[in-house]
């Protein structure tokens, strides 16, 4: 098993020093999946959800881009960054499920996964948000990363 990076050899928890690590370019992009009822998939027109408070996946990705801004805030021992670009795509993938990808780029001494990571998760909890007074049946199922590049290991999972 690997070391765990935040502990020292002491048992301390501590920031990872990145400071003698050259900057690389690295992406990273993760995924969240959202199992939808019925009632809630039938108010989709016109490539999103139409909702009282607005169109979802619209809101949903703006949100999601401003978590990912904010993930050296909200994970504590998370460098803070200044990303090069935050893409997110919100799609129907069938009857009942929504598929929320971000993509986070940086030229920087540490990765970016953490950032696609808390993309994705803000999108699929504001997703919830404006979809729970049409039902609560709504379950965020998985977030997970699908792939990375960039620094020490590339990293890439089967769809």
């Amino acid at each position: 098993m690997s070391k765990l990076t935040h502990v020292d050899d002491n048992g301390q928890v501590s920031m990872v020093d990145v400071g003698s690590k050259p900057a690389t370019r690295r992406t990273a992009r993760a995924r969240a999946i959202v199992a939808m009822p019925p009632q809630v998939m039938a108010h989709f027109q016109q490539g999103d959800i139409q909702s009282p408070k607005g169109a979802v996946f619209q809101t949903a990705i703006i949100a999601g881009i401003m978590g990912a801004k904010k993930t050296g805030e909200l994970i504590p021992l998370c460098h803070p960054l200044g990303m090069d670009n935050c893409h997110i795509t919100i799609h129907v993938a069938n009857d009942n499920e929504v598929v929320i990808d971000c993509i986070a780029t940086i030229t920087a001494k540490t990765g970016i996964e953490m950032e696609a990571l808390t993309g994705a998760s803000i999108a699929a909890l504001t997703l919830y948000d404006m979809c729970k007074a049409m039902s609560h049946d709504i379950v965020i199922r998985e977030i997970k990363l699908m792939e990375k590049t960039g620094g020490k290991n590339d990293f890439s999972r089967a769809e």
